[in-house]
């Protein structure tokens, strides 16, 4: 009998937990909320949310609360590269270091190396030739609202956009979320159109052609390898998988309540809690910064089943270690590097931190 206990104590660890030698550590942030360039712990960060490897090999993020653009290099040297700081919409054609933003929520590199940003509070993506160190706006206004499909992308509405992705068409793929749709750019023309969502906040259904479902709170996508287009519903508290050459969507995880229950059941029958970003690995698992369960989770993709990987589920900060003792506060950002290192934007405790298998 006493082996039997302990079997399934070891049984119900593993099928809630990823690794027993997972590890997570912060590599940047002193934890106060400041813009402060410097070296990896002695610098500062101001809400870090969007995070991703740039073709220099350096770690680029995005601050949410600072309003600009850094990066870290491979020396662990933090220095801020975009931005001037103070909340605004100014500097399109000029330097991109003296340019205002608001609210960066996420950025992506295209294949020339040209910086991509999700400027969510100006309601536009920019777009920044880092050779030539100018900034530009590709899609949005600078006026929240809804209007342009199947026109030039610089004079359409967009409103509140986070998340941006590149298709394996090139396209540039956009989380309007404030407009609850799936819109595309088209760089080599420049026009815009809505891919999936019909403005409603109705349930989604499993199954149906994304061109006519409904998208409560598009928060953030990515691409698998397969070119299939994942989005994260913030509102809905749930995940869906969009079929590229089906036209259609298919649920994932999440029942549509908010909550931090299944780790270590089947997805689909879990509750999130405020999802907002996501970083699909190369064998198709899924991980989720579950941002109000203050937790990271990962969707398997052999089992279908959902591990909890970073957090409590409880809002704390630290103690570096063992990843689930490990206390966080609202993340929002992944980036889930080749070696299989996962970035976080711990972005309420001010820093970054990476989880180890």
């Amino acid at each position: 009998m006493k082996f039997r206990s302990a079997f399934l104590v070891f049984l119900v660890f593993s099928i809630t937990h990823v690794s027993w030698s997972a590890s997570i550590e912060t590599i940047v942030g002193s934890g106060r909320a400041e813009t402060r360039d410097g070296h990896a712990l002695g610098a500062s960060t101001n809400n870090p949310f969007g995070i991703t490897r740039g073709p220099d090999g350096a770690l680029w993020f995005c601050e949410y609360g600072g309003h600009t653009v850094r990066q870290m290099d491979r020396e662990g040297n933090v220095v801020t590269v975009i931005g001037n700081g103070m909340a605004g919409y100014s500097g399109d054609g000029a330097s991109m270091i003296r340019a205002s933003l608001n609210k960066p929520h996420e950025i992506r590199f295209d294949s020339e190396g040209n910086l991509f940003i999700a400027d969510k509070s100006n309601h536009v993506i920019r777009k920044v030739d880092l050779k030539l160190g100018l900034i530009s706006t590709i899609a949005g206004t600078g006026e929240a609202g809804f209007s342009g499909d199947g026109g030039a992308a610089n004079m359409a509405q967009l409103k509140s956009p986070h998340s941006i992705q590149f298709g394996r068409d090139g396209r540039l793929y956009i989380a309007d979320i404030g407009n609850n749709r799936i819109r595309v750019v088209d760089l080599s023309t420049g026009l815009i159109d809505t891919l999936s969502g019909d403005g409603k906040t109705d349930a989604t259904i499993d199954g149906e052609q994304y061109s006519q479902a409904s998208l409560n709170g598009p928060r953030s996508i990515d691409f698998d390898l397969n070119g299939d287009l994942w989005i994260v519903l913030r509102n809905g508290n749930q995940i869906f998988r969009l079929d590229m050459r089906k036209g259609s969507i298919h649920h994932i995880a999440g029942t549509g309540q908010k909550g931090f229950e299944g780790n270590g059941g089947p997805a689909k029958l879990a509750t999130l809690s405020g999802p907002k970003g996501i970083a699909l690995a190369p064998n198709g698992d899924a991980y989720l910064a579950d941002t109000e369960s203050h937790s990271v989770r990962m969707i398997e993709a052999s089992t279908g089943k959902i591990r909890l990987i970073a957090g409590t589920g409880e809002r704390g900060n630290g103690p570096d270690g063992d990843p689930w003792k490990c206390g966080l506060a609202r993340p929002h950002g992944v980036f889930l590097d080749t070696d299989g290192s996962l970035y976080i934007g711990d972005s309420e405790n001010h820093c970054l931190r990476v989880w180890k298998p």
